[in-house]
């Protein structure tokens, strides 16, 4: 009686389902700077065979040598690539160790080498039907592609050196897409995007350019799974990338991409996430993933970019973790526009740049992947600990993003009553400080309270009444038939401690007044005991302050002034939080 070999019936291509094996030898195999692959010679007993290859996310089990020379293993899952010669190589992509070497004390049976030459003479058998429309998977470990052309075509994982080989399928799914960009050079005109693939072996970059930009941007969709076949693959320029792959694909005339409707194995993207407090000591430029919760967001500004004069949307978002630390993160574009954080959900960022503007801050690039809610444990476990964990709950967080001077003027954090701001000597450095707090407005100065303003619209300066019905800005040189009111309002503040005289200009100023400043000032010239009323009633109402100081000197008098950033209602759910949490850390001292 012959006895039955796995590995014969893997190499012949047989359904095989969690073969048990031995590792006979583990050998590392150089790739560059990427990380490393072992190659493994394996037995069944009857034969060894040396054409496995452990999948990189496999690699710890080698390393911390868990799996080595006899150990037992059982494989759960693998994949045979046919290379371009005729050879066999066995993926492993998902093992078990049943026994530890030091348990099972040498080698098995008496097996011999497997005659892979006898595989390989063998005439391949003749296609019965036609070629199929899409690749077909032939079993759970092993996924072959239908024949497109004479040359059979095989699935490959992305961390498979075959892929160098140009008759390949891989089957991925699209984790980032790119707009259509297009670019002019002494070279010519041209137009590419790009899209981030992931398998279970990791991920990779691919490009379409021109022709096959407008071919297959708009077939392929975020989020779906396809099956790609052909192109050629380059080192990747880590300059425009995040993806942690040597190598990158661009897309030829001869690549198709066709749906794949059964892999829900497939993962979605992939994070390797930092935390926020770790950003503190992040280089700058540094690509890294963060999850956190919208803890605050501001509204959508535009701005013009100098190199192209076009205009693009911004928004800048405040995330906040289990650290207690919060990072300012900046949306462009359409997904600044597109961006809802009235539910303060959870957002997870794949490849934003560390920037030391303002402590430190994040960008969203165009290569970056924003998931909002992602289906993932961290992401849970962030939710939970935020809506149903004390701490959470509690935790008054400290922003990274507005250290001393920081630019993050829309999110509310340093929170502070007057009392603090002034004994901590807030604003007598060299740089302006910035901190939050809640008051209660208890006067206001109506007097020179608003001025005549020139009418352009980048200009603020004050104009000179010509008394002829024109009115003169020095600043643009020029005469107006008109003006506009601009405000520059001085208010007194006070919390239960201290007070603070703070000077609002326009949009903070009409926000605490309740009228815009052209309504005012029609109402100053037409209705005195009206304009009164506006200012009676704006008393004693409490708002929510951003609020900059600063060390200034006039007349060789210093003193610090106060100027209102921003101007909001309290927000009395997070505002009691931050009251809990500082009775319970005063409990404690006490």
């Amino acid at each position: 009686r012959v006895p039955f070999s796995f590995l014969q019936a893997i190499m012949r291509g047989e359904d095989i389902s969690k073969p048990v094996l031995q590792v006979i030898n583990t050998r590392a195999i150089a790739t560059g700077n990427g990380p490393p692959r072992y190659r493994v010679l394996m037995s069944d007993g009857v034969n060894t065979l040396s054409s496995f290859m452990l999948a990189t996310q496999l690699n710890s089990l080698v390393e911390e040598e868990h799996m080595s020379a006899q150990c037992i293993c059982q494989v759960n899952r693998f994949i045979v690539n046919t290379l371009k010669d005729g050879r066999r190589v066995v993926i492993l992509m998902d093992l078990d160790v049943l026994k530890t070497a030091d348990k099972v004390g040498g080698n098995i049976g008496n097996p011999v080498p497997y005659n892979e030459g006898e595989w390989q003479q063998r005439p391949s058998a003749p296609a019965a039907n036609p070629a199929p429309s899409k690749p077909q998977q032939q079993n759970s470990n092993l996924a072959v592609a239908g024949k497109s052309n004479p040359g059979q075509e095989f699935w490959f994982p992305f961390n498979s050196d075959v892929l160098h080989d140009f008759r390949w399928t891989i089957c991925a799914r699209v984790t980032q897409k790119g707009q259509i960009r297009t670019w002019s050079n002494s070279r010519g005109e041209g137009k590419l995007f790009s899209i981030e693939l992931v398998d279970e072996s990791g991920e990779i970059r691919a490009t379409a350019f021109n022709d096959q930009a407008d071919k297959f941007f708009p077939l392929i969709e975020l989020n779906k799974v396809y099956y790609f076949t052909k192109g050629i693959l380059k080192t990747a320029n880590k300059q425009y990338t995040a993806v942690k792959n040597d190598y990158e694909m661009t897309f030829t005339n001869e690549t198709s991409v066709v749906p794949c409707d059964d892999a829900q194995h497939l993962p979605s993207v992939q994070f390797e996430f930092v935390s926020i407090s770790d950003l503190e000591n992040t280089p700058k430029d540094s690509i890294v993933d963060v999850i956190g919760i919208c803890k605050s967001y501001e509204d959508v500004t535009k701005i013009t970019v100098k190199a192209n004069n076009r205009e693009v949307s911004k928004r800048n978002v405040h995330l906040m973790d289990t650290s207690g630390k919060l990072v300012t993160a900046t949306l462009w574009g359409s997904e600044a526009e597109q961006f809802d954080g009235s539910r303060q959900p959870v957002i997870a960022i794949k490849g934003a740049r560390v920037s030391d503007f303002g402590g430190r801050s994040l960008s969203v690039l165009s290569s970056s992947t924003v998931v909002i809610n992602p289906d993932s444990p961290e992401a849970f476990k962030l939710r939970g600990w935020y809506e149903f964990d004390s701490e959470g709950q509690l935790l008054e967080c400290t922003s990274i993003s507005d250290v001393r001077g920081g630019p993050a003027s829309g999110v509310n954090t340093n929170w502070k009553t007057l009392f603090e701001a002034k004994s901590e000597n807030l604003g007598q450095g060299d740089k302006a400080d910035y901190f939050s707090c809640v008051g209660t407005v208890i006067h206001l100065r109506k007097e020179n309270c608003m001025y005549q303003a020139c009418p352009s619209q980048d200009c603020n300066k004050k104009v000179i009444d010509q008394q002829n019905g024109l009115y003169r800005c020095e600043k643009c040189d020029r005469e107006f038939p008109n003006f506009k009111y601009r405000m520059m309002l001085l208010v007194t503040i006070a919390d239960c401690l201290e007070y603070q005289w703070v000077t609002c200009f326009q949009e903070s100023a009409e926000f605490i007044l309740g009228q815009n400043a052209a309504f005012l000032g029609e109402l100053k010239e037409k209705n005195e005991q009206a304009f009164e009323e506006v200012f009676q009633n704006a008393n004693f109402n409490t708002y929510e302050f951003r609020i900059r100081v600063k060390l200034e000197t006039y007349n060789d008098e210093s003193r610090i002034k106060a100027t209102a950033m921003d101007v909001k209602p309290v927000n009395y759910r997070e505002y009691s939080k931050r009251l809990i949490a500082s009775i319970r850390r005063n409990a404690q001292l006490g």
